[in-house]
């Protein structure tokens, strides 16, 4: 097989059109298209689908690419450590992470990052959607609690736990009563609350007074007194320990896991190896005490 020709496959399936491909690598729309047409011809395969509008995968290019995306970019990197004499991190590093931990610690990670690797190029893109790492060509995805995956393998950073908790001003609900709350997506009527105290287990109904789209908003809401809120312990130790808000209990439920995940292959990326131990390095032991004072610096 002609590794010229699946590299170029491989570039136009991960922009998703010739032209794309053309103006990202600087090269000849028709170069790329005679190299698929080659390779095409000598797997004796279809592997796009070509429309007047749209290039799409076929099922074969599909399973084609997802085989040796990966595999092309360990021989890039192996080539690059070669060249340069030793295993320093260099070239793009893209990774997904959800909204909260973007917005309390990745900023500061990332920078540490792009002072210890200057060589690398750090993209991150905030999401709580599930993204597809192949298709989207993501290096390092971090996620909460992901479904397992068997094309991902990964491991567990951090650790936090869902509380209740309420401005000063408000006095604990007795279990069965209504409060009014500040929730996160969509407000759900008729909505319970099961959490843990001291003094054994509560349960009240929530009547969702705003309705807001993320935890940050949440807690600045909760901390005007509008309503309870259920909320990380981290994103609000600081203010637990001030006094500017009190705990009405720990939420029932699973706890809180952050994993970094990574596509399953037997050599990892120095680029990903070297952000996995940053985040080994700023969270030791994983637990919200740790990136409750992370958020707080």
């Amino acid at each position: 097989m002609d590794l010229l020709a699946l590299a170029d496959f491989n570039l136009v399936a991960r922009h998703g059109g010739f032209g794309k491909a053309s103006r990202a690598a600087g090269r000849p729309k028709a170069t790329l298209s005679r190299r698929v047409a080659d390779l095409e011809a000598g797997l004796d395969l279809r592997l796009f689908e070509r429309s007047a509008r749209a290039l799409k995968l076929t099922e074969e290019g599909r399973a084609l690419f997802e085989r040796t995306a990966q595999l092309l970019t360990e021989l890039d990197e192996t080539a690059a450590a070669i060249a340069s004499g030793g295993q320093s991190p260099r070239g793009r590093l893209r990774i997904s992470a959800p909204l909260l931990f973007s917005q309390t610690a990745m900023g500061r990670l990332a920078a540490r990052f792009a002072l210890k690797y200057p060589e690398v190029r750090l993209e991150i893109t905030t999401e709580d959607r599930s993204v597809d790492m192949v298709e989207e060509a993501y290096d390092l995805v971090i996620r909460v609690n992901p479904e397992p995956d068997e094309s991902l393998v990964g491991r567990v950073f951090l650790h936090d736990r869902l509380v209740v908790v309420a401005s000063s001003d408000m006095a604990p609900p007795a279990s069965g009563s209504t409060v009014p709350a500040v929730v996160r997506g969509p407000a759900r009527q008729g909505e319970a609350w099961n959490v843990t105290t001291p003094a054994g287990k509560s349960k009240f109904a929530v009547n969702p007074i705003l309705s807001l789209s993320s935890l940050v908003m949440v807690r600045d809401a909760v901390r005007m007194g509008v309503g309870a809120g259920r909320l990380p312990v981290s994103l609000v130790s600081h203010d637990l320990a001030d006094g500017t808000l009190v705990h009405w209990g720990d939420v029932e439920g699973p706890e809180i896991a952050l994993w970094a995940l990574y596509p399953t292959r037997r050599l990892l990326s120095a680029r990903v190896s070297a952000f996995l131990d940053l985040l080994k390095e700023a969270f030791p032991q994983g637990t919200p005490d740790e990136l409750a004072a992370y958020v707080g610096r």
